[in-house]
């Protein structure tokens, strides 16, 4: 972390000393890495808005985004210590191993498949066993939407037309296992380094949400979108609990509260994104949306990676059933 972060972090920590536990105001610090415009971010605007008004100002929101108090990783250290109070990011796996299933290929079909699960009774237990690990998760959302494939060598309609391509694919096991059992060539590049890659060749495509397809201009150096609904992810709000223990009982419903209805912003506030992003990609790309028969080919590929996370442990088949019987239920 650089000396402007660690001053930032000895901040927290100082304001949160003015109000310790079991005084009349409670300090929730908060940080997630996504520029403040972001709609991660843009959700948690309204959690301390709304937070501070519905607690009559007992509960003090401080908002620091755009990773200024350092990674992902850092930030959730952070948390766990309890030198912030709260984070929404890519680390949860360390809150429970469980939320890794949210990532399986081709698990739901469609937006509407997804709000089923994460609003569902399994979700809701997920969120419960990350106490276990010191977490408290009053809500869960998903994470910026679906992730699309574009490439410059063709348009890709079924399992066949991956294999072989470089794909750069992000460091998360998941997609990796994937890509192999697609028979891609995964290359594991920081994001940052992409639009380079894919202007001189060094892979041949990527995958991931509309939204970074468009913000980090991808389709300049791309000919092709392929949109498949082939993966999202979680966004569970990670909070320290024995800080949310410390709150008095009605504060902990307000900020329950608050906070599930800070999730159901951020994913309304997401799929609007995409479906505007999804526009404007498909005037700079030539698109293609995989037909439903290739949807089936595409999840019979993708069985290798639902066995590989089961075999670690990080959840079973019968999860797996229960995941599809929420999506199922009417």
């Amino acid at each position: 972390m650089t000396i402007t972060k660690w001053k930032l972090v000895i901040l927290i920590i100082i304001l949160g000393s003015e109000f310790p536990p079991g005084q009349s105001v409670y300090v929730f610090n908060y940080s997630n890495s996504q520029p403040e415009q972001h709609p991660r971010s843009q959700s948690m605007v309204f959690f301390e808005e709304e937070l501070e008004q519905r607690s009559d100002g007992r509960i003090q929101v401080e908002n620091y985004f755009s990773a200024v108090l350092g990674t992902e990783f850092e930030i959730l250290d952070m948390v766990v210590t309890g030198v912030l109070q709260g984070t929404r990011s890519g680390a949860f796996i360390h809150a429970n191993k469980k939320y890794y299933l949210f990532m399986l290929p081709f698990l739901v079909d469609d937006w509407d498949q997804a709000l089923k699960l994460i609003n569902s009774e399994f979700t809701q237990n997920v969120n419960r066993e990350a106490r276990a690990n010191g977490f408290h998760i009053p809500a869960c959302g998903i994470s910026q939407g679906f992730r699309a494939h574009t490439n410059n060598i063709r348009p890709i309609r079924s399992p066949d037309d991956l294999k072989g391509l470089k794909m750069r694919v992000p460091p998360q096991e998941v997609y990796v296992i994937n890509s192999l059992s697609l028979g891609v060539n995964p290359q594991q590049l920081p994001y940052s380094e992409v639009y380079m890659a894919l202007k001189t060749g060094v892979v041949d495509g990527q995958d991931n949400a509309v939204s970074n397809i468009w913000d980090y201009k991808i389709y300049e150096v791309q000919k092709y979108l392929t949109i498949s609904y082939y993966a999202t992810g979680p966004d569970p709000f990670m909070v320290n609990l024995d800080w949310y223990e410390s709150l008095p009982d009605d504060l902990k419903l307000i900020f329950d509260e608050v906070a599930v209805e800070t999730m159901q912003y951020s994913d309304r506030l997401n799929r609007d994104n995409e479906d505007l992003y999804l526009k404007q990609l498909s005037e700079k790309l030539e698109t293609n949306y995989v037909s439903s028969a290739n949807l089936e080919k595409f999840r019979e590929a993708a069985v290798p990676v639902y066995q590989h996370f089961i075999d670690k442990g990080y959840f079973t088949w019968e999860d797996i059933d229960n995941a599809r019987a929420a999506i199922a239920n009417e």
